[in-house]
């Protein structure tokens, strides 16, 4: 989704393209000559054409480009750099288009026969809680990842999971390319640093190399990548907002507004600079939970991603999703709730809430009993990893339950007085057009989201489930709806859900696969991703929610 463009870097460097000039393991040395340098080659590009003839041309000329590198008529001259290597790789495992993954695997044998050492993906799949077969099972819709591919030059690992949710990932494939391309008040190269800076809070090496790759392409200075001293104050003037917005937006105040835009700031924000900054951090910070939550792997070509190394027999690659340790003591419940009985129960709530109505002093005790509830995370990741360690400022801060037991609480957020669809949405899109619109159709959309299906019964009313889970995530955030009895939420969520939702909405990158299987055990993968969608927009319109009110009330 953030790739760089697809036919930029294909060169006929050595093998591995590493700055030594030794071909790893061959003896071979290259030259840093110019003239040793194929040039850039328009064929990878020409395979996104919409045109089948077109593309088959691509191919032919990717292929025949290939060869020449690898000089088949002059043995032992293969020259191959590692990011065309790492293309093809890519192409090989996730092109939806099967004549050029067909045509990238034998490339890429074709390499290996020539004495090139090529690179193998480190994991198989998309996902590291959700088997390669079983996701091919579910079936990814074919349609929109070859609309992915053709528009952006990739298929990447998020897209593959939300394709088992094709009108939700249509929606989200929209957004994110208003947010990141399409004109706006801020530089493209200054909305991929801000998307990798907001995603480095979460740890999340994932999505801060996607942005990395779509900074560069944008015209980003390196140095910036390297440290954020070397990035413009203006850009770090939000890494306050940025650790609120990522791990406890309830204390944005107004007077963190007044500090980026009033007039005599320096530097000074404008006021639809600001809006579109704060939507990509909180579309990243969100973006977090869902690449922990599901599990996501590297991409092929990313660090972690691949090794030029043969697989040795018995040996298993370390995924970032399975840490070193777990904490043992976690309190897990074992084994989910029988899918009758949560259907069950689901339509007694139903019957009872129709039936009895509560008193708004009893709603509100409810809603406090399931806020200040203990739900127990483990920490089973500590610091960032050095990739992106050195784009955290406060790496410690972190979120911490809204109403901590014997502490003084902030205020609740009543929906009633501060909503997104009577005061959020209007304030977006007045000053960042069409954001506004395309944020609430994905809200409308994953609220909506439904399969009338539940494990394997067909004809399931699944509307208490879904609006249970997202208000659970608001009340996490200290948001109560004075209309919504919340005692539902203790009927409907089992612990070790909740525990998965806290988890993931609050402490993405303390997810684990275990923290996947405890819930739902019965149930579909693709519907525990829908649960993983339903907790990522919630969380991302209570983060959007607190700040926006911060700055209607800047605004008054």
């Amino acid at each position: 989704m953030m790739a760089s463009h697809p036919g930029t870097d294909f060169t006929c460097k050595a093998n591995g393209g590493n700055s030594s000039g030794r071909v790893p393991g061959s003896g071979r040395h290259q030259s840093e000559s110019e003239s040793e340098l194929s040039p850039a080659l328009k064929s990878l590009a020409g395979l996104c054409s919409r045109d089948a003839e077109e593309r088959a041309a691509a191919l032919d000329e990717l292929s025949q480009a290939v060869l020449l590198c690898l000089g088949v008529d002059r043995p032992g001259s293969a020259r191959l750099c590692k990011q065309t290597l790492l293309h093809l790789l890519r192409l090989s495992g996730s092109c939806p288009l099967r004549e050029v993954r067909g045509k990238a695997t034998e490339l890429l044998r074709t390499a290996q026969d020539h004495g090139v050492e090529v690179p193998r993906a480190l994991a198989l799949g998309p996902s590291a809680f959700i088997h390669a077969k079983e996701m091919m099972k579910e079936g990814p819709d074919q349609d929109i990842l070859v609309e992915s591919f053709l528009s952006s030059g990739r298929v990447d690992h998020i897209t593959m999971v939300m394709a088992l949710h094709p009108a939700y990932l249509s929606c989200f494939l929209r957004t994110q390319h208003a947010l990141l391309e399409l004109d706006g008040p801020l530089p493209r190269h200054w909305r991929h640093y801000i998307a990798l800076m907001a995603a480095a809070r979460h740890h999340c090496s994932y999505l801060v190399q996607q942005h990395s790759a779509g900074f560069l392409e944008a015209g980003g200075e390196e140095s910036w990548l390297s440290d954020l001293q070397h990035a413009p104050s203006k850009l770090r003037s939000l890494q306050t907002l940025n650790k609120l917005l990522a791990h406890r937006p309830w204390l944005i105040t107004q007077q963190h507004i007044q500090e980026l835009v009033y007039p005599g700031a320096d530097p000074r924000w404008s006021l639809a600079e600001l809006i579109h900054a704060v939507v990509l951090m909180a579309h990243a910070h969100a973006l977090c939970s869902l690449v922990w939550g599901c599990g996501i792997n590297p991409e092929p070509d990313h660090i972690g991603g691949y090794t030029f190394q043969p697989p040795s027999p018995g040996h298993f690659p370390r995924s970032p999703h399975s840490p070193a340790h777990e904490d043992g003591r976690q309190e897990l419940v074992d084994g989910a709730m029988e899918v009758e009985v949560l259907m069950k129960r689901m339509v007694e709530l139903q019957q009872q809430q129709e039936e009895e109505e509560c008193t708004q002093e009893e709603m509100v005790t409810r809603f406090e009993r399931e806020r200040s509830e203990s739900i127990p995370t483990a920490r089973v990741r500590g610091t960032p990893p050095d990739l992106v360690l050195h784009l955290v400022e406060d790496p410690e801060f972190r979120y911490e339950d809204f109403a901590p037991r014997g502490e003084q609480a902030p205020p609740t957020m009543r929906a009633q007085d501060y909503s997104w669809e009577d005061h959020g949405y209007s304030l977006v899109n007045r000053l960042l057009p069409d954001m506004g619109q395309l944020l609430d159709e994905k809200f409308q959309v994953v609220s909506n989201l439904t399969y009338h299906r539940m494990a394997m019964h067909e004809g399931v009313d699944t509307h208490t489930l879904r609006k249970a889970l997202w208000n659970y995530i608001h009340c996490l955030y200290g948001i109560r709806y004075d209309d919504y009895d919340y005692g539902g939420v203790n009927v409907l969520l089992e612990r070790s859900l909740k525990v998965f939702v806290k988890t993931m909405a609050c402490y993405p990158e303390q997810t684990t696969v275990r923290i996947y299987q405890a819930f739902w055990r019965h149930f579909r993968h693709s519907e525990k991703i829908h649960a993983n969608l339903i907790v990522m927009e919630a969380r991302l319109q209570a983060a959007l929610l607190y700040t926006l009110r911060a700055i209607t009330h800047y605004m008054r």
